[in-house]
């Protein structure tokens, strides 16, 4: 049903979770544990495969919170619940509070979670390219230093996500990073298809933690495309699926 980092897994008082799609009651393309309340599947499903999912990280629905994402560098940071329909729009969180488990929903994009075991602060933050590329890794950084966390003491574990050698892209996506960085260059490996090449977004995550000065990183190495385990936007893609489910991954401090 979950995956950890064997490196939050040593932090005490913290418990975190990278959810598989296995231990839900969700049915055909959403089977089973899907999270996604911007999916279409029954949302009485969603509801009971959420409660799951904030039981097994010891806390109360209400208190297992996600926000609207949009593929931004935006941070929320968290010192209360909201309702579902009131969760702002962001693609990462940030908070001290403890009983608040924060999460981001991922089918492909990259999901981080953060946690300064000093200063009891965690983060979770949603990164696919663009995320990555405008900054919200270095955002969600900034925010849990604002907090009291002290960026030498940070962990990022990086969880599941597309990984290189499922992540196919056209001639203009490389051009859009190399333009930016030349260096970003080692980010890409020739495909099979002429004018494409395959993206290493797991690579370029940890580049951009290393970046922001993180020195303590953990990668799970699984891949949602490869791995049925998992929900994948682009593996639904190519099967024409009329939708997909949705990952949750998400830390919570002890009370």
């Amino acid at each position: 049903m979950k995956f950890e980092s064997s490196l939050l897994q040593a932090v005490p008082a913290l418990r975190h979770a990278f959810f598989t799609r296995e231990g839900g009651v969700s049915e055909g393309i959403y089977a089973s544990l899907n999270g996604g309340v911007g999916s279409n599947d029954n949302p009485a499903h969603i509801q009971e495969n959420r409660r799951r999912m904030a039981d097994s990280l010891g806390v109360a629905p209400s208190h297992f919170l996600t926000v609207f994402q949009i593929h931004s560098p935006d941070v929320a940071v968290v010192t209360q619940p909201w309702s579902t329909g009131d969760r702002p729009r962001a693609d990462a969180m940030v908070t001290k509070t403890p009983g608040l488990a924060i999460g981001v929903t991922a089918a492909d994009c990259g999901p981080i979670l953060f946690a300064d075991p000093q200063a009891r602060v965690i983060g979770a933050a949603h990164s696919g390219w663009k995320g990555a590329f405008t900054g919200v890794l270095e955002a969600t950084i900034t925010a849990m230093e604002n907090l009291g966390a002290a960026r030498g003491q940070i962990i990022a574990a990086i969880g599941p996500l597309i990984r290189q050698r499922s992540y196919e892209v056209g001639a203009e996506f490389v051009t859009r990073f190399t333009d930016a960085d030349r260096d970003n260059a080692r980010f890409f490996v020739p495909s099979a298809r002429a004018d494409h090449a395959m993206f290493d977004l797991a690579g370029y995550i940890r580049a951009r933690l290393e970046g922001a000065g993180i020195l303590l990183i953990d990668d799970v190495d699984v891949c949602t495309y490869a791995d049925e385990r998992f929900f994948s936007y682009r593996r639904s893609v190519h099967r024409a699926e009329p939708d997909y489910g949705r990952n949750i991954h998400g830390l919570v401090l002890e009370g």
